[in-house]
């Protein structure tokens, strides 16, 4: 017998107005962003008193938090989509089936990655960027981060799917207070404990499985639309080509990220261990405008999947163009404050006062204000074409402005001008991805057309 989705939560999904709708998406998912954002902040702040050497330390294992969260992101990110359009198709079985086996598979990969990591933890910061004065703080940050691995996966996987069926208040609850514990733990585990920069990763791996335990509990309870069962796990081919397909465009962004980090890192490191440590500030501060872009985004995603699997196509419309108008307004409005402020902002994480760092988090941050409207119109358009299942242009999305325009531009900024060119990079690639993003842009509204022409030759 089929389970009917919660009445509340499919009424408010097709019928509330959009403009209250997304924001009321959006708003917790951001602030669940923003707290895990500010976490790191945090982290960086209270690992920058124990040097410089430390502080490069944190954007070396940035690069390893961002591994782990490429298996989450493959399975999360299809997942998510897929149970959408489910539950919108009144399809209630199915996405009890998906959501079962792509979390327990999300823990098993986990565990894995947990071990061969351990094994190899020694070569395997090298191999992220660190250099000979910062490898030992890399170390001690990564042991702890890996026992976490699991439980990193595991949040991704929940988060995801819970606002897949409009729990975004749940996910915002699981993801926020692990954020907050982290900002009480990091002081107590690096000063009163005198464990230093292993004390640091120590509380973010207990927040990360508090946060764990909290997005587990509403499907422990039964109270969501979808439910997690071992006796629901089974692989089946039309799920996984379905996962895959559009998870693989978040696996790929995410990979290249972590590509792209590793190769920034290194270039900078050889300059010097300050040119390291100075991107590590600027892309902890550019974090926080990136977790509103990407809060505001995910938020949109669940909407326009659930209205796609629904066939509501003028709410699918409607979604797209008022998401898109908010995402280039928001990204120009908070460029600007940002870049205004950025000196006072990267000073506060430059606690040695070290003038090649300030200088140097300062150019990087201030450009990618530049171009911040781009990076929030990509994600909107990404969102897009992940959440109505259409992978192929959710991949040319995803993989633009940290892959196939980032690379080029690392290779002959640099070359022109020097280490400042390795600042520029990022900025440099997102405006260059907006000649992928517009075009997409404008076909996704003839996407949406199409399938309103269609219905109504249908009928």
């Amino acid at each position: 017998m089929s389970r009917n989705v919660n009445p509340a939560k499919k009424q408010m999904m097709l019928e509330e107005n959009i403009k209250t709708l997304i924001p009321k998406m959006a708003v917790p998912t951001i602030i669940a962003q923003m707290i895990t954002t500010i976490y790191n902040l945090v982290d960086t702040y209270f690992v920058s008193t124990l040097g410089t050497n430390a502080t490069a330390a944190v954007g070396v294992n940035s690069s390893l938090e961002r591994m782990i969260t490429i298996i989450g992101s493959l399975i999360g990110a299809g997942a998510c989509s897929y149970i959408a359009r489910l539950l919108g198709a009144k399809k209630e079985k199915e996405a009890d089936r998906v959501l079962s086996t792509s979390f327990l598979t999300g823990i098993g990969l986990g565990l894995i990655f947990m071990i061969v990591g351990k094994i190899l933890v020694g070569r395997m910061v090298y191999w992220l960027g660190a250099t000979e004065e910062c490898a030992e703080y890399s170390m001690q940050y990564a042991n702890y981060v890996l026992y976490a691995a699991p439980a990193m996966i595991g949040s991704f996987i929940l988060n995801m799917c819970l606002r897949s069926e409009g729990s975004a208040p749940s996910s915002l609850l699981g993801l926020g207070f692990g954020g907050i514990l982290t900002c009480f733990l990091d002081p107590l585990f690096i000063y009163h404990f005198g464990l230093g920069v292993a004390g640091a990763s120590m509380a973010t791996a207990i927040s990360k499985y508090v946060s764990f335990i909290i997005l587990l509990v509403p499907y422990l309870r039964k109270r969501t639309s979808v439910t997690i069962a071992f006796s629901k796990f089974k692989y089946v081919l039309e799920d996984i080509k379905e996962v895959i397909a559009i998870g693989s465009s978040s696996f790929f962004r995410s990979a290249l990220t972590v590509v792209a980090s590793i190769s920034i890192n290194r270039v900078a490191g050889s300059y010097s261990t300050a040119a390291l440590a100075a991107l590590s500030v600027a892309n902890r501060v550019m974090e926080f405008p990136f977790a509103i872009i990407l809060g505001f985004g995910q938020g949109y995603q669940p909407v326009v999947g659930f209205n796609w699997g629904a066939k509501a196509w003028k709410r699918v419309k409607e979604s797209y163009t008022f998401s898109s108008a908010v995402a280039i307004l928001g990204g120009v409005i908070i460029g600007a404050i940002l870049a205004v402020f950025a000196k006072p902002v990267v000073h506060v994480f430059n606690k040695q006062a070290d003038t090649e760092v300030l200088r140097l988090g300062l150019l990087s941050v201030r450009l990618q204000c530049l171009a911040l409207p781009v990076h929030a119109l990509g994600s909107v358009v990404g969102m897009f074409y992940a959440g109505v299942g259409k992978a192929k242009s959710a991949l040319a999305i995803n993989t633009a402005r940290q892959g196939y325009c980032f690379f080029p531009v690392l290779l002959i900024a640099p070359m022109i001008w020097g280490i400042n060119g390795v600042a520029s990079t990022q900025a440099l690639a997102d405006l260059l991805s907006a000649a992928v993003i517009i075009p997409l842009g404008i076909l996704a509204l003839k996407l949406i057309a199409k399938q309103e022409k269609g219905e109504a030759s249908a009928s």
